[in-house]
Order: C-alpha cells, then sequence, then structure tokens
C-alpha cells in the first residue's frame, strides 16, 4: 500500500515512521512534512486546507490509505471531503471532530452521557465571564472554546489570573474566534493522564496511557504549551483504573456519538485527570497527541496499519485485541526560545548525525526545516527526542543523553521529565 501522512510536526513523524514499519506498506509519503521527515521520507509541498488539492494529490500519487494528522483540517471536514471521494481515511467527520473543535460541545455531551468530568459554565461574553469568576473567588480553568494549539488552557489559582486569561482570550484576541466563548470550570487536582483509542464509530481498540508535561517550566510551572514531554507507561495507571477509563468514558463516548449520528472514527484521545483515584475528562481530542505519539509509537511493537485501516473501513475486529508495546519510552521536547509565545527561526540545529547513531533513540523532528545542508529551526517545538529502555529511569537517562548532544541557539528544555514516574518507582 501507498500511504499518505498528513501533518508537519513530531506526531506525523511519528506516525510515519510507526507505519513505515509495516509490512503492508510500500511508501510512505507526508505533505507537507518538515526539515527532519524530509530525511526519512517523500515529502510533497501541500495546503491541508486546500482540500480539492488534496484530492489531487491522492489520486496522482495512488495512495490508498491517507492519515490525517493534525486537528484543524480535521474539523475544518478534510475527512469528509476525501471520504466522499471515495478515499479510505484515517480521521474523524467534521462533526465528530466537534468533540475537540468546541469545548461547549464537547462539556454538554458528557453532560448527556454521563461521563465523568468537571463542574462547568460557559460564556459568550467577556463582562459575565468575569463576574462568574469573581463569585467563585478561588482556583478555576479558563478554557478557550475552539482549537488554540494546545495552548488555549489556563490553569488559574486566583481571580486575578483568570480575570487576565478571560481579557487575553476574548478581548486581546490572542486565539483568534477560538475565543469568543469560554469555558470555566472547576479545578481538578490529581494527575494527568493520556489515554488513546482508535475507534470505527461502533468499536475501539485500546492502545496505552502515557503522561504529558503541558507546562513551560520544570515543576509544573509556567504557562501552557502543546506539549514539553512525556513518557510511556505510566505507573498511574494501573489495570483497574484503565477498566474504569474504558467503562466510564471511552465506551460511553463511543456509543454517544454513534447514538447522536455522528459516529466516532478515528482515534479517540481523551485527557483525563485522576482525582482521588477516580478518572475525569479534561478534554477530548480527535487525534494524536503530540508528544505522546512519540512515546506510544517507539514502543508499540504490533503493526499499527491493521488499525488504521480497520479503522477507516468501520471493520475494527471485535472483542479484545491483544497489542505488544515494548519497553519504557520517554520524549524530551525541545523547543524554541520564546515558546509557547513570539520566537525566531531559521537557527541551525546541530549534533542530529551523532545522536542519530545512538542505539534506541529517535529524534522526531517538529518545527524543523532544511536549507541547503542545514536543519534550522522552523517552529516553537522544534525535536522530540525520545528514547527507550529496560526502565523509566534508564529511557529518561538516555533521552536526556541525546538531548545534550543537540545543539541550537535559545534551546529550551524541561529536566524533569518522567520525575513523577522515577519517584514512584522508586518508593
Amino acid at each position: 500500500m501507498r500511504v499518505l501522512v498528513l501533518g508537519s510536526g513530531g506526531r506525523e513523524h511519528a506516525l510515519a515512521w510507526a507505519i513505515a514499519r509495516s509490512p503492508l506498506v510500500d511508501e510512505v509519503i507526508c505533505a507537507p512534512g518538515n526539515g527532519g521527515i524530509a530525511g526519512d521520507f517523500r515529502v510533497l509541498p501541500l495546503d491541508l486546507s486546500d482540500h480539492v488539492a488534496v484530492l489531487e494529490l491522492v489520486k496522482r500519487e495512488g495512495v490508498q490509505l491517507v492519515v490525517i494528522g493534525p486537528e484543524d483540517p480535521l474539523v475544518a471536514g478534510l475527512a469528509d471531503s476525501l471520504g466522499e471521494a471515495g478515499v479510505a481515511v484515517f480521521g474523524p467527520s467534521a462533526e465528530a471532530a466537534q468533540l475537540e473543535g468546541s469545548k461547549r460541545f464537547a462539556k454538554e455531551f458528557m453532560e448527556r452521557h454521563g461521563i465523568p468530568t468537571a463542574a462547568h459554565r460557559a460564556f459568550c461574553d467577556a463582562a459575565s465571564a468575569e463576574s462568574y469568576v469573581r463569585e467563585l473567588a478561588g482556583p478555576c480553568v479558563v478554557k478557550a472554546d475552539g482549537l488554540a494549539a494546545g495552548k488555549g488552557v489556563a490553569v488559574c489559582a486566583k481571580t486575578a489570573e483568570a480575570l487576565s486569561a478571560i481579557r487575553e482570550m476574548m478581548q486581546e484576541r490572542r486565539f483568534g474566534d477560538s475565543g469568543d466563548s469560554v469555558v470555566i470550570e472547576e479545578r481538578l487536582v490529581g494527575d494527568e493522564v493520556s489515554y488513546y483509542a482508535i475507534c470505527d464509530g461502533e468499536r475501539f481498540v485500546c492502545l496505552a496511557a502515557a503522561q504529558d508535561h503541558k507546562r513551560a517550566l520544570d515543576g509544573d510551572l509556567g504557562e501552557n504549551t502543546g506539549g514539553m514531554g512525556a513518557y510511556s507507561p505510566t505507573p498511574v495507571v494501573d489495570a483497574e483504573l484503565e477498566r474504569e477509563i474504558v467503562e466510564q468514558v471511552v465506551r460511553p463516548t463511543v456509543d454517544g456519538m454513534r447514538s447522536e449520528g455522528r459516529p466516532f472514527r478515528g482515534v479517540l484521545y481523551v485527557g483525563l485527570m485522576i482525582s482521588d483515584g477516580k478518572p475525569y475528562v479534561i478534554e477530548f481530542n480527535v487525534r494524536f497527541g503530540d508528544p505522546e505519539t512519540q512515546v506510544l509509537m517507539f514502543r508499540m511493537e504490533s503493526d499499527l496499519m491493521p488499525l488504521l485501516l480497520g479503522a477507516a473501513e468501520g471493520r475494527l475486529p471485535e472483542g479484545e485485541v491483544g497489542l505488544d508495546f515494548g519497553p519504557p519510552a520517554v520524549c524530551v521536547a525541545m523547543a524554541s526560545e520564546g515558546y509557547p509565545r513570539s520566537y525566531e527561526k531559521g537557527r541551525e540545529i546541530t549534533g542530529l548525525a551523532e545522536v542519530a547513531e545512538l542505539p534506541d533513540v529517535k529524534v522526531f523532528h517538529a518545527g524543523t526545516r532544511r536549507e541547503g545542508n542545514r536543519i534550522e529551526t522552523a517552529g516553537g517545538r522544534v525535536l522530540g527526542v525520545t528514547a527507550r529502555a529496560v526502565t523509566i529511569a534508564d529511557a529518561t537517562s538516555r533521552a536526556y543523553d541525546a538531548v545534550e548532544r543537540i545543539h541550537f541557539d535559545g534551546a529550551q528544555f524541561r529536566s524533569d521529565i518522567a520525575k513523577r514516574a522515577l519517584a514512584e518507582t522508586a518508593s
């Protein structure tokens, strides 16, 4: 088969790498890709918002499966356009993608189907939102209703922080139209977990859990980002808790979407807070996470392709599917100076060739580009330096050893990825 992976980030690099390992696949093409993806696969220029151009590329290249990486084209209906043209596509319809496209829709959906989540209220004007947080007079979370590349969430300890977040989203328009309305919810306390299931609209196959590190700085301080690192597996999720996640969250979500006439086909990525041992949904995502995909794909030993095809064609296997995952993996994101705010591009990256020789290490590229023989920074999160080993401790050590060998001016990264897991495994 010839498979087209759409997107240009670390998630797409990891997906392409995993897909290419399948004996079912002859070639993986990526569009538009990035500097690092171009070193591993054939990349083609493409505007993902131009559905006609995407379809023309699919036909011209004889593509038999399209895997849509980012959320924006899913919410914009690219899967619908391809499906209507008879193309097999992995990714949900625009209606199903509202689980991520609108936090208000997701909250109301969870209420309708009894899925555990934080108490909340939604607001379409800043004055009402401000009045509400003053009434709360305590910790809360302010979320832009629409897509914001993982950055439209403000976890606020004080009223003043919440007021500032509302002003930034609704009045200063940091996230554009996505801030036309906001959701304000109670602040849950616990461990955040990312859980993944591949769905065909009726059935689902669970992958594994991971833990992301959203905040920019060590100790979970600083602003929310798209993710500064991840590890899998996580000691937070044992077999009993995983059963609760499946029965209380994944199954009612898949069943509920089908019952509402918007069956979910693709990957359901559930952001959870484990509070007092119970799972609560923080948010739904309708695509693979970044950087969790890097650790999941680096661990996964089963063939990913039958799952992607089964979801695209509505024929996932019935019952339990035993997937094989290898030893723990850790990913450390290296980001541009200034991220998640403004940053400069075009800074040369060195050390990649040396790291490529290290065993059980893979650098998945996110914001990079090729300029002649140089690899340069071209985004906020630049690289996902990923390693695996027999233990979380060894995988973490291996990842940071690789990070220290890579250089670009202003590089920033967290030094405490997987620290919580290391503490739990040591106790």
